[in-house]
C-alpha cells in the first residue's frame, strides 16, 4: 500500500494485529467541526468509560464481526496508524496533535486536494456525516507505474480538543451508504486517549498493540517499510497487472 505524503510521496506498511501546545488560547475546538448526524468520535473527557473498545492506547475502536485490523509503523517500530478491513471496504484511522486554541482539519483537507489533484485524482469538498469530507477518485497505478483509470475515496476528519482524527475509506464504503454506515459507526464510536504530553501540530499520536488477555504484546513481526510517513494522504490504489 502506497501513499503520497502531505509533504511528497512515501509509501506505508502494514503489520497484523494480534486479534503539546505549540499553540495557545482560550478559545475550545468542538470535537466535530460541523453540524453532523454523527455524535463521535470522543475525547476520553467524554467518554471516560471505555467498556469493551479495542485498546490502541490514543484510540479506543469499536469491534464488530467479521472485521480485521492490521497496524502501520514505521522504521522504528512505531505504530502510526491502524488499517480496517470490513467486508470490501477499508478504512485508516491516525491520530494528529493539534494546537489548543484551533482544529487543523480544514488546512489539512485543502493539501490532501492538492496533492490528489497534483497526482492526477480528484477530490470536492462535501458535507458528510461528521461534517466536511472529501470524497475523491484516486488514481489506480499499474505493477509498472502506468495509470489504470480511478478509483473512489473518502477523507474525513474530525478536529477535537488538541487532537485530529483522520479517516480515510475505500473499497465498497465510499460510495455504497449500507457498507458506509458499518465503518461510519467504528469512527463514531472511537475513543481519542490524547494524553497532556506537549506536542507541535501535525505530529502522529503513537499507538500501541491491543491488549489480549490482559497483556500488552510487543508489535507483532512483519515487512516493515521504510519509506513510512504517518501525515501520507492514505491508501493509494494499485492494480497488478
Amino acid at each position: 500500500m502506497t501513499g503520497v505524503g502531505l509533504f511528497g510521496r512515501k509509501k506505508s506498511a502494514e503489520k497484523p494485529a494480534v486479534a503539546g501546545d505549540e499553540a495557545t488560547g482560550d478559545g475550545a475546538v468542538d470535537t466535530v467541526a460541523d453540524a453532523t448526524a454523527k455524535s463521535g468520535p470522543y475525547d476520553v473527557a467524554e467518554r471516560p468509560e471505555l467498556g469493551n473498545l479495542i485498546d490502541f492506547g490514543v484510540l479506543r475502536v469499536p469491534g464488530i464481526d467479521g472485521m480485521n485490523v492490521r497496524l502501520q509503523s514505521d522504521p522504528n517500530d512505531v505504530i502510526g496508524g491502524i488499517a480496517i478491513e470490513v467486508g470490501k471496504t477499508n478504512l485508516q484511522l491516525n491520530a494528529f496533535a493539534a494546537p489548543k486554541s484551533a482544529g487543523i482539519w480544514d488546512e489539512v483537507r485543502d493539501e490532501i486536494a492538492a496533492s490528489l489533484t497534483a497526482d492526477g485524482g480528484f477530490a470536492d469538498v462535501v458535507q458528510g456525516p461528521f461534517g466536511k469530507e472529501l470524497q475523491a477518485r484516486i488514481p489506480v497505478r499499474t505493477a509498472r507505474g502506468g495509470n489504470h483509470g480511478h478509483a473512489p475515496a473518502r477523507f474525513i476528519g474530525i478536529d477535537g480538543p488538541r487532537w485530529m482524527l483522520r479517516a480515510v475509506i475505500t473499497g465498497e464504503g465510499a460510495t455504497a451508504a449500507a457498507a458506509a454506515e458499518q465503518v461510519e459507526s467504528l469512527i463514531a464510536g472511537t475513543v481519542v486517549v490524547r494524553g497532556s504530553e506537549a506536542r507541535p501540530p501535525r505530529e502522529i499520536l503513537p499507538l500501541t498493540a491491543p491488549v489480549v488477555a490482559g497483556q500488552r504484546p510487543a508489535a507483532p513481526q512483519g515487512a516493515t517499510d521504510k519509506d513510512f510517513n504517518p501525515l501520507e494522504r492514505g491508501p493509494e490504489i494499485t492494480e497488478v497487472r
